[in-house]
């Protein structure tokens, strides 16, 4: 089977906890926090363990939150090729409201990463076997530009890596226009700003879509939808997946679950409706839980089974 693997510049060391309520200044008692492992290509390679299958993160670890980190995901069963950096490892914080619902998510800035530290990722990148899968999730680190990540793109394809970019903004857009691109998953706002229009008729999605497709720009698009799905174009057609109406916990790691799950089986070589249903599943699964959790490889099925009868 195709060898998978992640590269997340900016990781990060979540905390969760429930407290009460929130109000200004006053003393909020919380619960012990639960910590996990963060960054978005750290979750995909957690949604593919947890989904069966295996994915090797590379990152850099700083500091005792990257130690924490490290250690976290090799008692997932998480495979990991780390560099050692010299800032810590960011911690973030997620704080569920009993009183409403609410869910309040501090992210911090990613730590800061050297030149040599980039040098050190990008040689590790390189390492990967031809053919291989590379997903490359997550925010961009103080110290690396744009630029960085797209001559790192170009250096692994010229090697035969195959990319994914699950990423936003300028870093989306800049990747997408190197071209040959495996896969990306914008939502509906993302893939407005990559083609420079509303996207307000019912068939613009898949317009644009189909655009980024046959410009040679990425191989498969596959549009997040939220409660209504998931719409799917490549060369061989378009495919949309709406999901069972589920009880939402939490949209925290529905999008790396997504992902996690339509790696899978982009290894496998399956069908671009068979990729989109599982990746749906994976992502409504995702939501079942509250917190920072990922898909479960039951929930997933189940979700999946259903979509498929």
């Amino acid at each position: 089977m195709t060898r998978i693997y992640t590269l997340t510049l900016a990781p990060s060391l979540d905390s969760a906890t429930l407290t009460a309520q929130i109000y200004p200044e006053g003393k909020l008692r919380c619960t012990a926090p639960v910590f996990e492992p963060g960054g978005g290509g750290i979750n995909v390679a957690r949604a593919i363990a947890h989904l069966g299958g295996q994915a090797t993160a590379i990152f850099p670890s700083g500091g005792a939150t990257g130690a924490h980190l490290c250690n976290l995901l090799l008692d997932e069963h998480v495979a990991i090729d780390t560099v050692d950096a010299h800032n810590w490892t960011r911690q973030n914080l997620h704080v569920h409201a009993q009183s409403t619902g609410e869910q309040y998510r501090f992210v911090m800035p990613g730590a800061a990463l050297s030149d040599h530290e980039f040098r050190l990722l990008e040689e590790k990148v390189l390492t990967i076997e031809s053919g291989s899968i590379l997903v490359i999730s997550g925010s961009l680190p103080p110290g690396i530009d744009v630029a960085e990540l797209c001559a790192l793109v170009k250096t692994a394809q010229k090697s035969g890596i195959r990319c994914i970019v699950d990423s936003s903004g300028e870093a989306l857009k800049a990747t997408l226009e190197i071209g040959g691109i495996e896969l990306v998953k914008p939502n509906q706002k993302e893939l407005s700003a990559l083609v420079n229009r509303d996207l307000t008729q019912p068939d613009d999605v898949r317009k644009a879509a189909q655009e980024i497709v046959d410009s040679g720009k990425a191989k498969c698009v596959v549009v997040s939808l939220g409660p209504q799905g998931a719409l799917g174009v490549d060369a061989s057609g378009c495919v949309q997946v709406v999901p069972p109406p589920v009880k939402s916990q939490s949209t925290v790691g529905a999008g790396d679950s997504m992902v996690g799950a339509m790696t899978l089986k982009l290894a496998e070589n399956a069908p671009l409706l068979d990729m989109v249903r599982f990746g749906v599943a994976a992502g409504s699964a995702a939501t079942l839980n509250q917190g920072t959790r990922l898909c479960s490889l039951e929930n997933t099925q189940k979700i999946y089974d259903y979509l498929r009868s």
